[in-house]
């Protein structure tokens, strides 16, 4: 059964101070990067843990009331008991590692995660003597039998990129919770109107907020979610590392949030009639999109999310030549990487994320040369759906 997701009125409102400081609607943005005292014996207090203001902070790098306001937003999209704000999504992603990992512990990664995942637990953790294991998308069989002693957690994305594959999350915590392994989940595409991965017993949700919940392409940041002992433990971490997001970062994403279940709303119909329109065209070859029955994880998504996001991926006829024409031949999308923004973005994954492969490394980690991934924006579904089907047509017997 679905359970109940965010909605305008919470993407709104969320979080957000009934009564500001001098009664303005939109929040002040606290650029400081230090907090006073006045006196000796406020200060001790401070230190004591008797502060009146639970959310008091005396440094920057700890903690400011602009970024508090958003991360309590996030939580409360997530229905988690916190979340907290990073300057990017990778430093939400290693200082959450960082927290939850040692020296000999174990990780397992679905193999289809994030690149820079994948590159950050292969080359960085294994150096600091922490092993791992990749397992195939949605393998349950390879997850439980990769479980060892000293696995500490598994991390998988749903949807995944480029081909959006999802993974049953209630049956990925079950399997974890059995063995006291803790449970990550990137779910950028899906974002908090979209999926649920906490009710669904997830222990910690990442989102890369410079995706969809800022929604303008014009800011990085990451968030984590989860229950406040696992958020105060990972918080502890930041304060140490410095990965803390500017403040300025936090109120464009917090203003951006305040139409996330709009756009999302939009994205998700242009993102099915995109895929439904370019599964009959002549030119392509094959569509992954979770909302189209043809995507071996429709039946997964179909019971576990609201609306299947905005991200089609799709192969073409005539190999590498023929996906560079389509994506140059397009006019509404802009050749770019990202998603998640009101600006549809056209790209292809061989030349833009792993350009410096051959087309052997490319088949051996399953990326096709024709492979094309969009990201619709917020313009008129039928502007995208003509303007992707142009560029087709204009293969001719390509």
């Amino acid at each position: 059964m679905k359970t109940a997701l965010p909605n305008s009125t919470e993407a709104v409102h969320a979080g957000v101070l009934r009564q500001r400081p001098s009664h303005t609607l939109a929040p002040a943005i606290a650029q400081t990067a230090t907090y006073t005292f006045a006196n000796t014996a406020d200060l001790e207090r401070y230190f004591a843990g008797g502060d009146a203001d639970p959310e008091r902070q005396e440094y920057g790098r700890y903690g400011n009331p602009t970024v508090r306001e958003v991360e309590q937003r996030i939580a409360a999209l997530d229905r988690a008991e916190d979340a907290l704000l990073f300057a990017s999504g990778m430093a939400a992603v290693t200082t959450t590692a960082f927290a939850l990992l040692k020296a000999g512990d174990h990780v397992i990664l679905f193999r289809d995660v994030y690149r820079r995942t994948r590159q950050f637990v292969i080359n960085v953790l294994s150096r600091l003597g922490v092993e791992h294991t990749l397992i195939d998308p949605g393998a349950f069989d390879q997850l439980e039998a990769a479980i060892r002693p000293r696995t500490r957690f598994a991390l998988s994305e749903s949807p995944t990129n480029p081909y959006l594959h999802c993974i049953d999350l209630s049956r990925f915590a079950e399997i974890c919770k059995k063995a006291r392994v803790k449970t990550v989940v990137d779910a950028t595409f899906a974002t908090p109107c979209n999926s649920d991965p906490i009710g669904r017993g997830i222990d910690l949700v990442v989102h890369s907020a410079s995706k969809y919940l800022s929604g303008h392409n014009d800011v990085l940041g990451g968030a984590v979610s989860g229950s406040s002992a696992l958020i105060s433990l990972i918080r502890d971490l930041r304060s140490v590392l410095g990965g803390i997001m500017d403040p300025h970062a936090a109120a464009l994403i917090g203003r951006g949030m305040k139409t996330l279940a709009l756009r999302i709303e939009r994205q998700n119909a242009t993102g099915l009639a995109v895929a439904r329109a370019l599964e009959a065209h002549p030119a392509v070859e094959r569509v992954f999109y979770p909302g189209l029955p043809s995507h071996p994880d429709h039946k997964v998504a179909a019971e576990q999310m609201r609306g299947f996001g905005g991200v089609v991926s799709f192969t073409v006829r005539g190999g590498r030549e023929a996906a560079s024409r389509v994506v140059d031949g397009t006019r509404v999308a802009a050749i770019a990487p990202s998603f998640g923004g009101v600006e549809t973005l056209i790209e292809q994954p061989c030349i833009m994320s792993f350009h410096e492969l051959s087309d052997e490394q490319l088949a051996a980690i399953g990326i096709s040369p024709a492979l094309i991934r969009l990201s619709v924006g917020i313009e008129e579904t039928e502007d995208v759906v003509r303007d992707v089907l142009g560029a087709l047509d204009a293969l001719g017997g390509a």
